[in-house]
């Protein structure tokens, strides 16, 4: 446990997450700052910055999970972390900040059409990896659908985000930057991300012990557990990150750093854990169903964002009250009042 701290009671588990939860969101406040402030001393674009550079930012947490849990072993939990940040970003972020602002958050077609469209291929490519897994590097004597995901497969999703960046630079290629804003700091802004990366990753490994000893405790699985309560912990930078958006009349910025967070997620944090680690064991028939409730959260708010191209007050509780919906069955699995996940 991180400097030293290793409670010995469930309270204490809880106490150090709601901690631990707290630094990941003034680190993660760092980061995004300092990098929002280079971006416009280097002149990048704004959709580079939405969708690449603040998006990344506001993902590192999630990106951290997943490198802390592989090397402790507990790759489900790192794995469930990004699936559950997923579909907490799908549904709650973009409900909250629709309801942060007075009026209706506007969309346009770009963000339907390319970044929501684009972050559907990252969807079904996690799920085709996962079955890569499956289908060449089965795991004997494991889960009828174990698998093992591999360095090679891991370079799959990989090779799609650097098509995205790709098609980002193209959209771009002709961006001619104006002069930087006066009275940026550059050295102490490094020194601002640098220490923000530092808190981020300190919280983060507490975060992941508190979890995995509470799901220990409590016999939840440790990817059901990473679904719910870490996956909300490292969600608390996009949550901020987009309502201050909203309520600063960035619409698009809002639910464009949404999409670029949840595709820098599940095709750079995922495979990244894979290659540190060398290889990861996946359980197709527990990865599938939350996948497909990702996949179902997917189409819901690409349905509602195409509507009139807005999202207005009564579609961002029905977001909200889809995620409510998720919970109580993320809960009834883990009690066995249902039975959708084998195993669980």
């Amino acid at each position: 446990m991180v400097l030293g701290l290793s409670p010995s009671s469930p309270l204490g588990h809880v106490l150090l997450i709601l901690l631990a939860s707290g630094a990941v969101w003034v680190g993660s406040d760092w980061l995004e700052s300092s990098a929002e402030h280079l971006s416009a001393h280097y002149g990048l674009p704004a959709v580079v910055q939405g969708s690449i550079v603040v998006a990344v930012g506001s993902s590192f947490p999630e990106l951290a999970s997943v490198v802390v849990a592989a090397l402790g072993g507990s790759f489900d939990l790192g794995v469930g972390a990004v699936v559950g940040s997923a579909i907490f970003n799908i549904l709650v972020v973009p409900g909250v900040a629709g309801l942060a602002t007075d009026d209706a958050l506007d969309a346009n077609r770009t963000l339907v059409y390319k970044e929501a469209q684009f972050y559907m291929v990252a969807v079904a490519a996690l799920i085709v990896t996962f079955a890569f897994a499956v289908i060449y590097e089965p795991i004997p004597e494991g889960p009828p659908l174990g698998g093992s995901i591999t360095r090679e497969l891991a370079v799959v999703p990989l090779c799609l985000y650097g098509l995205y960046l790709f098609i980002q630079w193209q959209d771009v290629s002709d961006h001619e930057a104006g002069e930087p804003p006066a009275g940026i700091a550059v050295g102490r802004e490094w020194l601002t991300l640098a220490a923000g990366l530092a808190v981020i990753l300190i919280a983060v490994e507490a975060l992941v012990g508190s979890v995995e000893a509470l799901s220990v405790t409590f016999s939840v699985p440790s990817f059901l557990a990473g679904v719910t309560i870490l996956a909300a912990a490292t969600s608390l930078p996009d949550t901020l990150v987009s309502v201050r958006a909203a309520r600063s009349g960035k619409a698009v910025t809002s639910l464009g750093n949404v999409l670029g967070s949840n595709t820098f997620d599940l095709l750079v944090a995922v495979p990244l854990g894979v290659l540190i680690v060398g290889a990861a064991p996946v359980d197709l028939a527990v990865a599938v169903p939350m996948l497909a409730v990702l996949t179902l959260a997917t189409v819901l708010l690409f349905t509602v964002l195409r509507t009139d191209l807005s999202l207005s007050g009564g579609e961002s509780w029905a977001l909200i009250g889809a995620y409510g919906l998720f919970v109580a069955w993320v809960v009834a699995e883990t009690v066995g009042a249902t039975n959708t996940i084998p195993g669980v």
